[in-house]
């Protein structure tokens, strides 16, 4: 929340305590919490103050192992498969580099979460639809309702 949000809610919660509510159901109609708002008015000038993890998870995959997924998704046997198909097959062959959603999550930071191979799968185009526009224009031998020119409104045939 940027610091003109955090002080147009304190103006809208102190306006409501003025009006005779209390500040804590004022902060559960916003959905925060009463020491949030403590908080941004003991201090009001400060930012963010979150803080992420000091160290990296020690399960987390070596720059040699996410290079050795973006190396097996590009490699001629599964290029052409997702993630879903390339997880099981290796485990068929005793192989585990990730997770599944460990490869779409590399695959994605990698722009490589896309089709992979150098020609591009077919593309399915709705066929134009065909509209009577007047009486015994359009014969039709299985289909009894046919479209009109006006939204909803169907030409019937039984």
């Amino acid at each position: 929340m940027t610091l003109l949000d955090r002080r147009h809610v304190s103006g809208l919660i102190e306006e409501a305590v003025l009006a005779g509510a209390r500040r804590n159901e004022c902060c559960k109609v916003l959905e925060m919490s009463l020491r949030t708002l403590q908080r941004w008015e003991r201090d009001p000038d400060q930012g963010d103050q979150r803080k992420g993890p000091k160290t990296a998870a020690p399960h987390q995959l070596s720059t040699e192992e996410r290079q050795a997924v973006i190396h097996l998704a590009n490699s001629r046997e599964y290029q052409n498969l997702s993630p879903a198909q390339m997880v099981p097959k290796l485990a068929d062959h005793g192989i585990y580099l990730a997770s599944e959603s460990t490869f779409y999550r590399i695959l994605k930071k990698a722009d490589l979460a896309t089709y992979r191979l150098n020609t591009r799968p077919r593309t399915y185009r709705r066929p134009d639809p065909v509209v009577a526009k007047r009486p015994n224009v359009l014969w039709s031998w299985d289909i009894t309702y046919l479209k009109s020119p006006v939204k909803g409104l169907y030409f019937f045939f039984p």
